[in-house]
């Protein structure tokens, strides 16, 4: 069996006497998308902030693409590889969509991206830019200052800064919180296509997202992993159903 493209292995973070993640052992699989799920308070923005290189662990260890990133921070692995949303969306409102991705693009290539000068002659940053945008819906709304945008198309927005670093894995993090109805529907369905080109790990509260997408899901509860598996057999287990879902339901 090949490695897990990202591995925890008891993982421990703390501020004073609280136990923040509490020992976590984790694997992802290459081409998966693997959901955290628990109820507020129980450490997921912590662990994924510990995956990113965010935060350091107080002990064990992180190995991604076959490396042990434990000791290296955000940018380092970033350049491996490794891209992470966040619950409130990060952009330049200022600058039009393309112009908010094209930096993302140019960030990847150390090219250098002027924004007082037109943005056709950027043409090589610009190509790979509207191909995220495309890949998440906003190609008409290339021009538009970001901050103009719906808070949907903020999220797709951010999603498609995140594409435009070629990831290996996507770390999104509660890609749905403050959308509508009908923008979770949208969203869910462009992740179903987003999760064939990179693995995933999703922290989510809307259980139909986790429920839609995910390959497997573990359930953190008071910093520890109560259990993990197929979303059917997450559904079913008597003791996610008393910790989370059944209020959650």
């Amino acid at each position: 069996m090949s490695e897990p493209l990202l591995r925890l292995d008891g993982l421990h973070k703390a501020y004073g006497a609280l136990k923040v993640t509490n020992g976590i052992d984790l694997a992802v699989l290459a081409g998966e998308t693997h959901a955290v799920i628990g109820p507020n308070g129980a450490g997921k923005t912590t662990l994924i902030d510990q995956i990113a290189g965010v935060l350091r662990p107080d002990a064990g260890r992180i190995r991604f693409a076959g490396r042990d990133v434990t000791d290296i921070g955000l940018p380092a692995r970033a350049r491996l590889g490794l891209a992470r949303s966040f619950q409130l969306t990060r952009i330049l409102p200022q600058f039009t969509a393309l112009e908010n991705v094209a930096l993302a693009v140019q960030a990847r290539s150390g090219s250098s991206y002027r924004f007082w000068h037109p943005a056709a002659r950027e043409t090589a940053l610009n190509i790979a830019a509207i191909e995220a945008l495309e890949a998440v819906g906003l190609h008409p709304r290339t021009r538009v200052p970001a901050g103009s945008l719906s808070h949907g198309e903020k999220r797709r927005l951010e999603l498609a800064i995140c594409l435009a670093q070629s990831p290996k894995l996507l770390l999104l993090d509660e890609p749905m919180a403050g959308a509508g109805a009908q923008e979770t529907h949208g969203l869910i369905e462009m992740l179903r296509v987003l999760k064939h080109r990179c693995t995933i790990v999703l922290v989510e509260h809307d259980l139909q997202a986790v429920f839609a997408l995910a390959d497997r899901i573990s359930v953190l509860v008071e910093g520890s992993i109560l259990a993990t598996g197929s979303p059917e057999a997450v559904r079913a287990n008597p003791e996610v159903r008393a910790a989370y879902l059944g209020r959650a339901a």
